[in-house]
């Protein structure tokens, strides 16, 4: 598991994500417009809808933000065609960035993405510069309820998950293949265990480890200030963070 995305978790369940409401609407109704394209608007056969709807109220987006988004995309709303956009490129101290976007604007997103990638010291590049140091992967937080983790680990096995991963006290990432994350999910809850959030994210298959301290906050400023653009939905890095380096970030 990278460093960034054990960052990333904790710094949202801390809070300290400070994006303002208006912009993280706009992303989950944006969200919510492409899982609909892609897949129909009904969340019993598209888990990609439903994924995104759980984060959707999640963030307490209002029903009436999530219907209008659904009917957009089937057609029955107004206003510009949306895409989805991958971007790929190199943060500082050759960090592999991954930058998921969408946009009603591609050229005005991309025209964004790059200064702000090249203000940091990085570059951005063409499709397949980075992607193939990565793998998409379901990610599902869970909250083992105080058993030892060798043991719940042994209980995700059997369910099909390829890893566990500690990230507090009562928060356990579950890591399982693309096309496994429904079915384990499932198992998960059927077992009896409080699921607090599900997703697809990109893991890096090599990590980039930085030891410095200001070099580390350097990458993950980029990465924050790419996070708070508002057509960007999500980002993933290679960079791996030593565990001993937290408190001082």
């Amino acid at each position: 598991m990278s460093g960034h995305s054990k960052w990333s978790t904790i710094k949202r369940q801390k809070g300290a994500n400070d994006v303002k409401k208006g912009a993280v609407f706009t992303r989950m109704a944006n969200a919510i417009t492409i899982a609909v394209k892609e897949g129909g608007g009904d969340p019993e056969t598209n888990f990609r809808l439903r994924l995104v709807m759980d984060q959707a109220r999640a963030v307490n987006l209002p029903k009436d933000n999530i219907a209008r988004a659904v009917d957009k995309a089937l057609g029955k709303g107004g206003g510009p065609a949306l895409e989805s956009i991958l971007y790929e490129g190199f943060g500082p101290y050759s960090v592999a960035i991954l930058i998921e976007a969408i946009t009603d604007n591609r050229n005005r997103t991309g025209a964004e993405v790059k200064s702000t990638m090249e203000k940091a010291g990085g570059s951005l590049g063409g499709p397949g510069a980075v992607s193939w140091m990565f793998e998409k992967k379901g990610l599902i937080e869970v909250d083992p309820g105080g058993e030892d983790l060798d043991d719940f680990s042994l209980k995700m096995a059997d369910f099909g998950a390829d890893d566990v991963v500690s990230i507090e006290a009562q928060t356990v990432q579950v890591i399982t293949k693309q096309q496994d994350l429904k079915m384990v999910e499932e198992q998960i809850k059927s077992a009896g265990y409080n699921v607090k959030s599900s997703d697809f994210d990109f893991m890096a298959k090599t990590s980039a480890k930085i030891d410095e301290v200001e070099s580390v906050k350097s990458v993950l400023g980029l990465i924050e200030r790419l996070e708070d653009l508002s057509d960007v939905v999500k980002v993933s890095s290679n960079l791996d963070i030593p565990d001993s380096m937290y408190e001082s970030l």
